[in-house]
């Protein structure tokens, strides 16, 4: 098996604040992960270094075995918070440009899921509820034939049973070889999709374990597991 995302002895500061310490981390291809940590651990800066989006940063970052930016940028889906588009811009024109943009966006993928989600391409951004937005967001990131897959906080705002309904639909929506690397504080929620968790800590991985590990060496459940490895309570080696 190949391994879709390389990291070594990654360290990034920012105004000279360290913000990612010494991060080595090695993920196999068709994995889901869970990427989790407490607000302010580095979970979004870690993705956005992954994707290519942040720069300056020292050691190395390969995916599926591509180090230039460009290159990465052609094969990794970052969930995209549509900041750069004006608010009064319609949905259609938004999905228009991914089209244009991103030769690995699949028109007939995003029709699919826009009426799962229930996305009305007649409404402007603007429009959008919170909730909404996430399900747009979700919907073009996964829309693209991506090899990695990086959504960060994809669910804070969908209502628990829509959430719910787009969990178990990953597996459908994930290409066979493809990764997708999910941070989300619905731990409990996202556990019975990910095939492994790693956990950010002290600037660094800490941890990274199968669920599979976790449920038959520990005899615990994934957010029991990590809330401990967070509190300083549980073994994580």
């Amino acid at each position: 098996m190949t391994n879709s995302i390389e990291i070594k002895n990654l360290n990034y500061r920012k105004n000279m604040k360290p913000i990612l310490s010494n991060v080595n981390l090695t993920i196999a291809s068709g994995k889901i992960v869970g990427l989790l940590g407490e607000n302010g651990a580095g979970k979004t800066t870690l993705m956005r270094l992954i994707a290519g989006v942040a720069k300056g940063y020292q050691g190395q970052i390969s995916v599926v075995d591509e180090s230039k930016i460009a290159a990465k940028k052609a094969i990794v889906s970052f969930s995209e918070q549509l900041s750069g588009f004006n608010q009064n811009m319609k949905i259609e024109r938004i999905v228009r440009f991914y089209e244009d943009v991103y030769p690995d966006f699949s028109e007939d993928k995003y029709n699919q899921m826009a009426g799962f989600l229930q996305i009305n391409e007649d409404q402007k951004l603007s429009q959008l509820s919170k909730g909404m937005r996430e399900k747009l967001i979700i919907g073009l990131a996964l829309s693209r034939r991506a090899k990695v897959y990086l959504l960060d906080e994809p669910f804070g705002g969908i209502d628990s049973m829509s959430r719910k309904k787009i969990i178990n639909s990953i597996i459908r929506w994930k290409p066979d070889n493809a990764t997708i690397l999910i941070s989300d504080h619905y731990v409990s929620e996202i556990a019975s999709v990910l095939d492994e968790i790693v956990i950010i800590k002290d600037k660094t991985v800490f941890a990274q374990k199968s669920t599979e590990e976790i449920r038959e060496k520990f005899g615990e459940g994934i957010e029991e597991y990590y809330e401990k490895v967070y509190e300083g309570t549980e073994l994580h080696d």
